[in-house]
């Protein structure tokens, strides 16, 4: 219902600039409102101050790029360069990036479009729940910082796409406190389950010591595609890094009109996202969304206990609600696991009675599924451990 009547409203009603058009007034109608209102409610659920806010994207790859120039525009400024009007030229240390390779590889994607290079991404150890491991983090950054390297972000994780891991929040926010550098959280996934549920109390805590916090609406908020959310402690940055209004783009001055969403981002035309968002929240409300997405871990604990307790399945990684698991019946050699749970893999798929996606956890190729759907019960789960069963029998 939210994307049918956003449409209505037609494609400039969401606070986008268009040069062919009168601009007064642009800032300052529903469409703009209603994202205030809904990046609000984010900021508070975050514990952030009046000078925090954000705006919605199309999901963690576009917060990725938006928070990680703001992270650099910092970075080299810190340094007494303007990399808005030198780009990379003025620098003269290495920029770098410091995260772990179970971060999702949209930051990869930004960090080259940025200009560092995927080179200068420095991969951070794991520990064997494959979390950022904070003193190897900090002994990394001491190290480059004394060689002369410029530190740009640190990209910690509440859910990692693999595993479902989230990073120690707290530690890794005091070695950037310590360090001086930007810590940008990807919560695209995991973050509703730490915000609006009581079992991550200190996650919750630990992520407004963030810089920018990215969280997708259209993953665990049940949104339709696309609603990501960028969200930024102190909007100055990023208006600092991102704000230029040539003459065809001014308003006239209305002293009630709020800051137009490109000042803070790099979209000018921007779709009306925020009305999906906003219904589907306020329908719903705080408690019923973490009712929800606890009965969704419920069921994937669920799935993993299913897992152990059968002799033909083993399970690999459980985290939030994903679950990586792998057929192992008797008789298949380990040697021969990787290639009959791929096939396995290839069988559900073309069967069409239930989704899984592959992975791979460690040496193993793995079977992962994750609940992020709240209509999926445990007899669902259970169906589908008979059906992987099936598909390898066909």
């Amino acid at each position: 219902m939210g994307e049918l009547a956003a449409a209505s409203a037609g494609g400039h009603g969401c606070g986008g600039r268009c040069g062919h058009e009168s601009q007064r007034g642009w800032g300052n109608h529903a469409a703009v409102h209603l994202e205030h209102q809904v990046v609000r409610w984010f900021c508070k659920l975050l514990g952030w101050p009046v000078a925090a806010g954000g705006q919605l994207l199309s999901g963690a790859s576009a917060a990725a790029l938006t928070a990680l120039t703001v992270a650099r525009h910092r970075a080299a400024a810190g340094i007494g360069v303007d990399d808005r009007r030198l780009g990379l030229t003025g620098l003269e240390r290495r920029p770098l990036i410091y995260a772990t390779a179970q971060a999702h590889s949209c930051h990869t994607k930004a960090v080259e479009a940025l200009g560092i290079g995927s080179a200068n991404i420095v991969q951070i150890a794991t520990d064997e729940s494959d979390r950022m491991i904070p003193d190897l983090l900090d002994q990394r950054l001491t190290e480059d910082i004394l060689a002369g390297g410029l530190p740009i972000a640190v990209i910690a994780t509440v859910g990692t796409v693999n595993t479902g891991a989230v990073d120690p929040l707290a530690q890794i926010a005091a070695v950037c406190e310590r360090h001086g550098v930007w810590m940008h959280v990807d919560a695209a996934y995991g973050g509703p389950a730490v915000l609006l549920t009581d079992v991550w109390p200190q996650e919750k805590a630990a992520l407004s010591a963030a810089d920018s916090v990215a969280v997708d609406p259209h993953k665990w908020l049940y949104v339709p595609v696309d609603a990501g959310l960028v969200m930024f402690s102190d909007m100055a940055a990023v208006r600092d890094t991102f704000s230029y209004v040539p003459d065809y783009l001014r308003s006239g001055g209305d002293p009630d009109e709020p800051v137009w969403f490109s000042e803070f981002g790099l979209e000018q035309t921007r779709p009306f996202r925020a009305l999906k968002v906003w219904i589907t929240l306020k329908h719903l409300g705080r408690q019923r969304l973490g009712e929800l997405i606890s009965r969704d871990i419920a069921v994937a604990a669920a799935l993993a206990r299913a897992v152990e307790e059968s002799p033909d399945f083993e399970l690999l990684a459980h985290g939030l609600s994903v679950v990586c698991f792998r057929h192992r019946p008797a008789g298949v050699p380990a040697s021969a696991l990787d290639d009959h749970n791929q096939t396995a893999l290839t069988h559900v798929q073309q069967r069409g009675h239930a989704f899984i996606a592959g992975t791979r956890v460690g040496d193993h190729f793995a079977l992962r599924a994750c609940v992020i759907n709240p209509a999926t019960t445990t007899a669902h789960t259970n169906a589908l451990l008979d059906e992987i069963r099936a598909a390898v029998a066909s």
